[in-house]
């Protein structure tokens, strides 16, 4: 890539290209934004963004566009978003949330409103969620959450209900889970995880249960290799096959085949550049091939082309990455 980045976003457009945003590197924070085209392989620039940001998310819209919200500016929390259009290349401003935050959550209701949660603010932790309407461009406040959290994971269910899982208060890491329910704006508690965790990662399998992986138990001081099933219908919890590896601040994007990629992260022993399968037939994990770079606080995405597009990230030596590279899935005719 063009510019060396962690804690930045990637969306993948409906033209098939990819946008990253945003991040730190050891220039500070960044506002500049570029693209991948998977015909070419091929990097370029496009107009930076109106506002410096890392730790900011990132949802595609349904009209294409791609919404980005607050993160960490240069000295402050930011409560700004903007819009990126894929037709011109250019960042409009939008709309300010009614929280300034970092390290919060989002993702793309059934109606599609873009529902934004917790994260870090001027006060700490933050349980506030707001909702972001697309036609209007204006915030509404929702209901809180039941905790205060940051260094959640975010789920979209079958069922149209938001899963959002552990996390950090400041002071501990939880094991508790809790159900937003668009149609009604309200939050319920749902079974507690077997294992407090943060900067895990949730999947969404393609037989509705969400898959749980890794994370770290205290802030970083060790990483966690155990696995663990939520059933919507249930709204229960199951252990499953521990991970080969312990890592946290890793990725995971699952496949077409239904199976589950988990990349890099941080373990026990320091970087990491492997790269592991779990297979919910069987809940299994297997190794595959390993990354050509160990990396964690990087990100990835599933390409048009089925492809996944690891990028940047930090690497050994708290190397600050510009690098990007492919996994190809094996499949048999």
């Amino acid at each position: 890539m063009t510019n060396a980045r962690y804690s930045h976003t990637e969306s993948v457009l409906s033209n098939g290209k990819v946008l990253v945003t945003g991040g730190y590197n050891n220039n500070g924070r960044l506002n500049g934004a570029e693209l991948y085209d998977p015909l070419t392989g091929i990097w370029t620039t496009t107009s930076n963004m109106n506002n410096a940001r890392d730790s900011h998310t990132a949802s595609a819209l349904s009209n294409g566009k791609v919404l980005v919200t607050g993160g960490h500016g240069n000295s402050v929390y930011l409560n700004s978003a903007e819009l990126y259009d894929p037709l011109t290349g250019t960042w409009a401003t939008t709309g300010n949330m009614n929280n300034a935050r970092t390290t919060h959550t989002a993702c793309v209701l059934s109606n599609g409103k873009i529902l934004v949660i917790g994260g870090l603010g001027d006060i700490g932790a933050l349980n506030s969620a707001e909702l972001y309407d697309s036609s209007t461009g204006i915030w509404t406040t929702t209901s809180n959450m039941i905790n205060r959290r940051y260094g959640n994971t975010v789920s979209v269910l079958s069922n149209g209900k938001v899963l959002v899982t552990s996390g950090w208060n400041g002071n501990i890491a939880f094991d508790n889970a809790e159900l937003y329910d668009p149609s009604t704006g309200t939050w319920t508690t749902t079974n507690n995880m077997n294992n407090a965790r943060i900067c895990h990662t949730a999947s969404v399998l393609s037989n509705g249960k969400v898959l749980i992986a890794g994370g770290t138990g205290s802030s970083g001081s060790y990483s966690l290799n155990s696995a663990e099933l939520y059933d919507p219908l249930t709204g229960t919890w199951t252990t499953t096959s521990n991970m080969n590896d312990a890592r946290y601040s890793h990725t995971a994007s699952v496949l077409s085949n239904g199976k589950v990629l988990v990349t890099g992260g941080y373990g026990n022993s320091g970087f990491l550049n492997s790269a592991e399968l779990y297979d919910p037939s069987t809940n299994t994990w297997t190794t595959t091939s390993t990354m050509n770079i160990a990396r964690y606080c990087h990100t990835a995405s599933i390409l048009s082309t089925g492809k996944i597009l690891v990028t940047a990230g930090v690497g050994d030596g708290y190397n600050h990455l510009n690098s990007a590279e492919l996994y190809q899935v094996f499949q048999i005719n």
